[in-house]
């Protein structure tokens, strides 16, 4: 069966620091552009399937070069809207040894928080859709941005559509007077698969137990139609030596992934984001267990690609599940 993947988020500008210096040192940027559930969209169009991102983009040059990433990237353009406003942007100081790396948002009064869901055509975004991924983010950036993340959600309930989402806390962003229990509980009562740690459920649904398994059960009481959970969990020994393990917790059983050890990090923006393309793909092609070794082994080749989102092909992500091919030279 042929899948198509539909997510929604802002797509930034990101300029990145080179060379490990600090923000105030530098003289020029490294640019591209990323937005976590832009590249959960381009994760899974490298891994073969299709995928459309709903987004805002401005009506000028800056909009026209992040809409050619996207298509470069395999996303295609019926939920890309163009209007009057400005492309966030996010600055990346990347850390190096025990200096940790540091973002700077400069995002605010974008042309996707001012998007309307009335400018949208649905029925060509969802048209042959299976699957429907947001992330927490979205709806903290403004009232129209979690107008249109629960629209998305109620039109993929009406269709049939598998629903996920990454529903990760950004204190900062919550600007617009509402706090995440005012919305996100709404949100999760359409999600299928829900990514989050403690934090995470704690202050987006206000359910909070020591033992991580204890609270999906505690959630999924509360939201039955939540079918299962993961989270990834990081060990950080420096900025560029970290330890990557994986859980999924489903059918009241919690399956946990090999662990990595990842030496020499390029680059760990996106890591979470590769991770839960690897989950999406995982659950529609796999197993349980089989699910969260293919994820992990997603977000852990990502740490290897410099930008925002992970390149890698399902080939790539089978041979380090499998540990073969593991630095060889491939010719």
């Amino acid at each position: 069966m042929s899948h198509k993947v539909v997510t929604l988020g802002e797509v930034l500008m990101r300029l990145t620091v080179p060379q490990n210096k600090r923000l105030f040192q530098t003289d020029n940027f490294d640019v591209t552009f990323g937005g976590s559930e832009a590249n959960v969209g381009i994760s899974l169009a490298h891994f073969g399937l299709q995928s459309a991102h709903i987004t805002a983009l401005p009506a000028h040059d800056l909009g026209e070069r992040a809409a050619r990433y996207l298509k470069l990237n395999g996303i295609t353009d019926e939920g890309i809207v163009r209007r009057d406003g400005r492309l966030g942007i996010y600055f990346l100081e990347t850390g190096a040894m025990q200096r940790p790396s540091k973002i700077v948002y400069d995002r605010f009064e974008s042309s996707f928080a001012h998007m309307d869901e009335s400018e949208l055509d649905w029925n060509a975004i969802f048209k042959d859709a299976t699957w429907f991924h947001y992330s927490g983010i979205t709806p903290a950036i403004s009232q129209k941005a979690a107008n249109i993340t629960l629209k998305a959600l109620q039109i993929a309930k009406s269709k049939g559509i598998m629903t996920s989402g990454d529903i990760n806390y950004r204190r900062n962003l919550w600007q617009y007077g509402k706090n995440p229990l005012d919305i996100m509980p709404g949100l999760v009562a359409l999600t299928d698969i829900v990514v989050g740690g403690r934090v995470d459920l704690e202050n987006c649904l206000g359910i909070h137990h020591k033992d991580w398994s204890e609270n999906c059960r505690m959630v999924q009481k509360q939201y039955p139609n939540v079918t299962a959970f993961s989270k990834t969990i990081r060990e950080s020994v420096s900025a560029s030596h970290n330890m990557l393990t994986a859980v999924l917790f489903k059918d009241d059983t919690l399956y946990t992934s090999q662990t990595y050890e990842m030496n020499n990090i390029i680059d760990r923006i996106g890591g979470g984001d590769a991770f839960m393309g690897g989950l999406i793909y995982g659950l529609l092609h796999k197993d349980a267990q089989g699910a969260i070794e293919y994820a992990v082994a997603a977000s852990v080749l990502k740490h290897s690609t410099i930008g925002d989102a992970n390149l890698s092909t399902v080939e790539e992500v089978e041979s380090l599940v499998s540990g073969q091919n593991i630095g060889r030279l491939l010719r």
